[in-house]
């Protein structure tokens, strides 16, 4: 596996060609990431995906590149009312392997969304990132997520109360989209909040390019992102939405001036992506896609990291979900991808790794279709 090189920035002049491969290659200078006083470097991150964004997907992602990873997202109500006990212990979990780890939240009232910053921050976590974009309606019907985005004084509530209760030290972000819908009113708000999250002190702002209400339907409107980062140049924006390939995250940053990207969807299962992303960022070829032996090395250390995070019991229903996003990558995906929807114990994972991973053989690159699934939860 490849670990995470320190990664200059700025230096780099990187090629993109447009997946038509109609139009001539374009060059552009490969940013590097800073949020807040952190110096991330690499401009490609693992972003938050609820029921996926655990410590072993995280841990993963930075094995093979991500320089910076987001938790899966939680509730304020639910940390304030956390017991310390064996089986919770998952949901905050990290380790220093992994740092810098940013702890993503998610609530209503402004009270309980500062408590729930306070434990994110007591259990380590590098970076406090405010959930203002998920689409998930039983989210929106609680007035969570994305629903702020229809406040904005209560939206800048919290913002500044979180600011204002971590410690100076911890950067405090937040992800948003681009609005409830495409409404004027939408754009106004989202303008709004946006300006008074950086008068607050917030050290960045990530953005994804669909509207809560459009969920993941429809390409995401990296058109939009250009006008948010022209808007606030001097500030750091990162970009969301349709990042499949590692291609993907630099023709996102190429076309709208960004300081990085946060790759979800499309990293479920595909480790591999930020290592792609950092060969092309150091002006290599594109690799390789994994070989079926190198695929199933990391899937079995997958299923053990799983394993000593949450148990024999529980990992196998946990693992299932990410045997199917492995799938994609293997020749015979169609094949392989059923097997994993049956699992039910870690000796039938073994006995699928045995009959589909058990040779070596080219791999291949999970095709964009295969991501544009309605990931359960908030994510991309």
């Amino acid at each position: 596996m490849q670990g995470c090189r320190d990664y200059q920035g700025n230096k780099a002049m990187i090629s993109i060609e447009a997946a038509s491969v109609t139009t001539e290659p374009q060059t552009f200078a490969v940013p590097r990431l800073r949020i807040g006083d952190l110096d991330i470097g690499f401009p490609c991150v693992q972003a938050a995906l609820s029921g996926y964004s655990d410590w072993p997907m995280r841990l993963l992602a930075r094995e093979h590149g991500a320089s910076y990873t987001v938790c899966e997202v939680m509730l304020d109500q639910f940390l304030v009312s956390l017991k310390d006990r064996q089986k919770n212990r998952h949901f905050l979990y990290n380790t220093p392997e992994e740092q810098p780890v940013a702890g993503q939240l998610m609530g209503a009232e402004p009270e309980q969304f500062v408590a729930g910053a306070q434990k994110l921050v007591e259990a380590g976590f590098a970076v406090i990132d405010i959930n203002f974009g998920c689409p998930v309606k039983k989210v929106l019907g609680r007035c969570r997520g994305g629903f702020h985005l229809t406040q904005p004084r209560v939206a800048l509530e919290i913002v500044r109360r979180t600011r204002d209760t971590v410690p100076p030290n911890i950067p405090v972000t937040v992800k948003m989209r681009r609005g409830m819908d495409d409404s004027s009113e939408s754009r106004d708000n989202f303008f709004q909040i946006l300006e008074g999250v950086f008068d607050a002190g917030l050290s960045a702002a990530t953005v994804h390019g669909r509207t809560v209400l459009q969920r993941y339907n429809g390409p995401s409107r990296w058109e939009f992102l250009r006008e948010v980062k022209q808007a606030f140049p001097n500030r750091t924006i990162l970009g969301s939405g349709d990042l499949f390939t590692a291609a993907d995250c630099f023709r996102m940053m190429q076309q709208t001036g960004i300081d990085g990207v946060t790759i979800a969807r499309g990293a479920i299962g595909n480790p591999w992506i930020f290592q792609q992303a950092r060969a092309l960022a150091e002006g290599l070829p594109l690799p390789a896609p994994p070989t079926v032996s190198v695929q199933r090395a990391v899937m079995l250390r997958h299923w053990e990291l799983s394993e000593s995070l949450y148990g024999p019991v529980r990992t196998p229903t946990l693992m299932r979900k990410f045997g199917i996003k492995y799938s994609a990558s293997h020749p015979l995906h169609l094949e392989v991808r059923p097997c994993f929807a049956q699992i039910r114990s870690k000796q039938q994972w073994l006995s699928v790794l045995d009959q589909w991973y058990g040779y070596d053989s080219p791999g291949v690159y999970p095709s964009s279709a295969g991501f544009q699934d309605q990931t359960e939860g908030c994510s991309d």
